[in-house]
């Protein structure tokens, strides 16, 4: 019997490569979408189909997905600052809208749509959990405001009658981040001792290997319409950096920074990167402002619906370390 063949949007990048990787490890056939001229060294080494395309072209979006059976929706716009904002808007909305438009046209069996913790609310216990009250106006920059409602669009073609589960996957670490993501800026910042202060803040880390495998979990167990919390540890900031700085061997930064110092520093930075540079500022004020109170999340829905484990967190962190130095990102 031919093995399912499975549509992976965005796997050549961080969380999508590792769904690829998850995916070959089951027997699947794959696809993956990519933009012409797009990297491709996060999958070197594995057997998998590749289709050119672009999200924001249904064109393209649909004839990736003909022939799939099942479709993992997890190419993204994924920074933290952006000049041009419909850009990052028409890849996370529009390209969400053309994925499931597609799906729905050639009637596929599940459809995984990756989303963010960023679109959840945080609890009175400090805890964000997949049923805590939010609305758009709690989003905090155009990246989260932008899953927010791509999220919604996904559960809402759920209430049409497409099989959608979405998955909420919170910080994932881990190799393979070339580009690398904002996580994975903040560990290269550490490993270049860039990092020479920190917020009193918190965060949920996560093993990118246990993300990719969360999201076969859901598409074999999830429930449509239903999203589930893909987390691991709960880390204050000041934790994070002590366990590098055990992995690595580089100090942990000693001072901690008062919000309003943070606040200015990214707003001079965001300045310069505007006027001046025209690249990512050091810092920038929708981390700053995401950074106010810490993310924290709770992972046992899809613990106890979907069969969810997620390891401890100081291998991945490991596995991220180990991957910059041997591919030349920090000596």
């Amino acid at each position: 019997m031919a093995s399912r063949l499975n549509l992976v949007t965005g796997g050549n990048g961080f969380v999508g490569c590792h769904v690829v990787r998850a995916l070959l490890a089951r027997g699947e056939r794959v696809r993956v979408m990519v933009r012409e001229g797009a990297s491709l060294d996060a999958l070197e080494g594995l057997e998998y189909e590749t289709v050119l395309g672009d999200v924001r072209d249904f064109g393209s979006v649909e004839r990736a997905i003909a022939g799939c059976e099942r479709v993992f929706h997890v190419a993204a716009d994924y920074r933290l600052w952006v000049r041009d904002k419909e850009s990052m808007y028409a890849t996370n909305i529009e390209g969400t809208r053309n994925v499931m438009e597609a799906a729905w046209r050639h009637g596929v069996d599940r459809v995984v749509h990756t989303s963010t913790v960023g679109t959840l609310g945080i609890g009175a216990d400090g805890v964000g959990r997949e049923d805590t009250p939010v609305s758009l106006n709690d989003m905090v920059g155009t990246y989260k405001r932008s899953k927010f409602i791509a999220e919604q669009l996904a559960l809402n073609f759920a209430r049409r009658g497409l099989p959608v589960i979405v998955v909420n996957p919170s910080t994932p670490v881990g190799a393979f981040d070339y580009k690398p993501t904002p996580t994975g800026r903040v560990i290269l910042d550490y490993l270049r001792g860039k990092m020479v202060a920190y917020l009193d803040t918190g965060l949920n880390l996560v093993d990118a290997e246990d993300v990719a495998r969360g999201h076969l979990l859901a598409a074999e167990k999830g429930k449509i319409g239903e999203k589930y919390i893909l987390g691991g540890e709960n880390l204050t900031l000041k934790e994070l950096f002590l366990r590098l700085e055990r992995i690595s061997g580089v100090p942990a930064p000693k001072f901690k920074v008062p919000y309003i110092g943070a606040y200015l520093f990214a707003a001079m930075a965001e300045l310069w990167a505007e006027v001046v540079s025209h690249k990512p500022p050091r810092a920038s004020l929708t981390e700053v402002r995401m950074a106010r109170k810490p993310m924290f999340f709770d992972s046992s829905k899809a613990r106890a619906e979907l069969g969810y484990i997620a390891g401890p967190i100081d291998p991945a962190l490991e596995k991220a370390v180990r991957f910059y130095k041997q591919h030349g990102f920090v000596r």
